[in-house]
């Protein structure tokens, strides 16, 4: 979000569900920015199979989040893919590589607290730029 963010949450040992989804992050961070932000939060996510399920809705319901609806697979319309390039080549263009798991954790993990504010600002602010090209494209996929 503008002006702030969480640690990078790692899902280490086994699938992302949607219980887990609730437990790891919409009670523990999604709700604190809403109850920080107010009424005028909205909450995205990519719209993975596990942030579907009906448990994940019930509980965005009784947190009274409102989520944000957009069509599936949208690469276009969901900003935090513009931040996990940024994140994939800080991570790739390190001196010393991550050789395994916990290594690779740790290199996401300081990469993500360097991205500068001022990136996520702007892929934030982004997004007006993005809807409007994706209604006069029709959908359709935007040019590079």
């Amino acid at each position: 979000m503008i002006n702030g963010r969480t640690r990078l949450h790692v899902v280490a040992n086994g699938t992302m569900t949607g219980q887990r989804y609730i437990d790891e992050v919409l009670l523990p961070h999604v709700r604190l920015f809403r109850g920080a932000v107010g009424d005028k939060f909205i909450f995205m996510d990519d719209n993975a199979t596990c942030h579907r399920t009906l448990a994940v809705q019930d509980c965005l319901d009784s947190e009274g989040i409102q989520r944000l609806v957009w069509t599936a697979r949208s690469p276009d319309l969901n900003p935090i893919e513009n931040v996990w390039d940024s994140l994939g080549r800080q991570v790739a263009g390190r001196n010393y590589p991550p050789t395994n798991k916990n290594t690779h954790i740790r290199a996401l993990t300081e990469e993500w607290d360097k991205l500068p504010q001022q990136l996520l600002d702007n892929v934030v602010q982004s997004m007006v730029r993005h809807v409007e090209c994706c209604i006069t494209l029709h959908g359709g996929n935007m040019p590079y």
